[in-house]
C-alpha cells in the first residue's frame, strides 16, 4: 500500500516508544506535518513541543541525549538545515546522539512552494562529520530503519516524503546502514535512486523494458556512509550509470556517487537526474515533476536519450 515516509515514521515512533521508554520527540509547532502527533498523544510526558523554534530545540535534544534519552527531532527538512550552523556544533561537533527528521523532502511537496522545499539538505548533512544521513524508499524501508535507529551510536538525519510512495522493497527486507540494495538487473544502463525517486526508476525501467532496453535499479536509501562496492560493481557491469534524486543534483547522491566514481578513477558515464542547480516553486506535485524530469516517464526518456547518444 502506497504511504508517505513521514507517516510510516510516525507509526514506527509510536510503536518503537512503547518498547523503548527511554524515546522521547521533540518538534517544532508542525506535530500534524511531521507525524509525530500520534506519539505526543501516546507518551505525552516523552514529547516537547518546542514552538517554531528550531534553534533551541536542537540544543534541547542534544541535552536530552546526554541525558541517555534517544531523542526524535522533528521539522521541514528545510527549517533544519536552515539551522545548519546549531546542527554543526550542538549535534554534530559535539557526536550527540539525536536523530534529526526532515519531512517534506524535495519539489514533490508541491503547492507549499520554495520557502518549505528542502532540496539542499542532503548536500549540507553529508558534509558533517560522523553524521549518517538517510532517505528510505517506502514504508517497510522506514520502519526497518526506525528500529534500526534504536541501537545506532551517533547523530543521523532522515529525510522523509510529504507524498506517497510505491511499495518497492523486496519481502523480508531489513535496513543496513551503508548498504544499497538492488531491485531490477540490467546491462544496459543503471539506476542509483533515493527516497521518492526509487518508485519511479522501477517505473522507468518497465518502461525501457518494453523498448528492448535492459536498466538495473538500485536503491541508495544510506547516503552517508554510501555503499561504495555497489557503486563499483555497476560502474564495471554497465554502459552508463544514472541518479536520481529529488535533490539538487549538486552535493546529494548524485555529489557522493560523482565523488567515489573519481576517487576509483571509474571511466563509466554519469548522469545526475534532479533539480538542477535551480530552486523549487509552487504547483501541482505531478506537474512540477514532469517540469523537472522526476517523473518514471521523465526518467526514461532522460535514459533513453543518453544511451541513443
Amino acid at each position: 500500500m502506497e504511504k508517505a515516509s513521514r507517516a510510516s515514521f510516525g507509526e514506527a515512533l509510536v510503536e518503537l516508544g512503547r518498547e523503548f521508554p527511554s524515546i522521547v520527540a521533540l518538534d517544532a509547532d508542525l506535530s500534524k506535518s511531521t507525524m509525530s502527533a500520534g506519539f505526543a498523544k501516546e507518551f505525552p510526558n516523552r514529547f516537547f513541543q518546542m514552538g517554531i523554534t528550531e534553534a533551541n530545540m536542537i540544543g534541547v535534544a542534544a541535552g536530552l541525549s546526554f541525558c541517555n534519552k534517544i531523542p526524535f527531532l522533528c521539522s521541514f527538512g528545510a527549517f533544519l538545515t536552515g539551522r545548519f550552523d546549531i546542527i554543526r556544533v550542538s549535534i554534530g561537533y559535539a557526536e550527540a546522539n539525536v536523530r534529526l527528521v526532515g519531512t517534506h523532502a524535495g519539489v514533490g511537496i508541491g503547492d507549499d512552494g520554495c520557502s518549505q522545499m528542502a532540496t539542499e539538505d542532503l548536500a549540507c548533512m553529508r558534509t558533517l562529520p560522523g553524521m549518517a544521513v538517510l532517505q528510505p524508499a517506502d514504508d517497510a524501508e522506514t520502519k526497518s530503519m526506525m528500529r534500526y535507529l534504536v541501537d545506532h551510536k551517533g547523530p543521523v538525519y532522515i529525510r522523509l516524503t510529504r507524498q506517497a510512495l510505491k511499495d518497492v522493497s523486496p519481502q523480508g527486507y531489513k535496513f543496513q546502514l551503508g548498504r544499497a540494495v538492488e531491485l531490477r538487473e540490467g546491462s544496459d544502463a543503471a539506476i542509483f535512486a533515493t527516497g521518492a525517486q526509487v518508485g519511479h526508476a522501477v517505473e522507468a525501467s518497465e518502461i525501457l523494458a518494453k523498448e528492448g532496453l535492459k536498466v538495473a535499479v538500485v536503491n541508495f536509501s544510506s547516503i552517508k556512509p554510501i555503499d561504495k562496492e555497489m557503486i563499483l560493481k555497476w560502474s564495471k557491469k554497465s554502459k552508463k550509470l544514472f541518479t536520481a534524486e529529488d535533490h539538487n543534483v549538486l552535493g546529494g547522491l548524485g555529489g557522493a556517487v560523482s565523488e567515489v566514481l573519481a576517487e576509483a578513477g571509474a571511466g563509466v558515464p554519469l548522469t545526475k537526474i534532479g533539480i538542477q542547480d535551480t530552486y523549487g516553486e509552487s504547483g501541482l506535485p505531478k506537474a512540477i515533476y514532469q517540469k523537472h524530469g522526476l517523473d518514471s516517464t521523465g526518467i526514461a526518456r532522460t535514459i533513453k536519450s543518453v544511451l541513443n547518444s
